[in-house]
């Protein structure tokens, strides 16, 4: 199996990434491979609806020509996507938003009267977020707001690991978190075998 872990972190050492390092150990020694891309690296141009994406429906097809279908290309070579970020303001951050709006449409080829394909239908999309308040209040409007993106673009929702950040006087990372990442790692991998 493979993975495309998209990282919406802009902290290489922060709580997303120490959460991330133990999951791609997991999933390296369950046997899967994966890509991964820091999105805070990459140049994203955000969406400005020209429609472009829309004329040819056997490509990706955007107007800017930055990082983004180098993305597309991997997300296209995966089983699995994986999206992991910290949640600020209730949502993801601002380069994981610009991505997820040029996907949405360069992936789907339906915006107007006629519908053609999602070149995507089909893969399989994770979340894996880390946030200040309780995930229930932290994370769910994310989440909320992905499995609707996944059923428009005829993905398969595969869930969630959200792990709440108790402040700087606390440490993030401890045992019961490494082994509900391992966890989470798990059930994706069989769910997908």
């Amino acid at each position: 199996m493979k993975y495309c872990i998209l990282m919406g972190s802009p902290r290489k050492n922060g709580n997303t990434a120490s959460l991330l390092k133990i999951f791609t150990e997991e999933l390296t020694s369950l046997g899967a491979s994966h890509d991964m891309f820091w999105l805070y690296d990459k140049e994203i141009n955000p969406c400005i609806a020209c429609r472009v994406c829309q004329k040819d429906w056997t490509k990706f097809g955007c107007k800017f020509n930055d990082d983004v279908q180098e993305i597309f290309d991997a997300i296209i070579a995966c089983d699995v996507i994986v999206l992991a970020t910290p949640i600020y303001s209730w949502y993801c951050t601002a380069p994981m938003k610009a991505l997820l709006d040029r996907l949405v449409y360069g992936m789907n080829k339906y915006y107007g009267d006629e519908k053609g394909p999602s070149l995507w239908q089909g893969k399989k999309l994770a979340l894996i977020t880390t946030c200040g308040y309780r995930p229930e209040k932290g994370s769910d409007l994310f989440q909320s707001g992905i499995e609707r993106y996944c059923k428009h673009s005829q993905l398969e929702y595969m869930g969630m690991l959200s792990e709440r950040d108790l402040g700087y006087n606390h440490t993030f990372m401890d045992s019961e978190r490494e082994d509900n990442v391992r966890k989470f790692a798990g059930v994706l991998c069989n769910d997908i075998s």
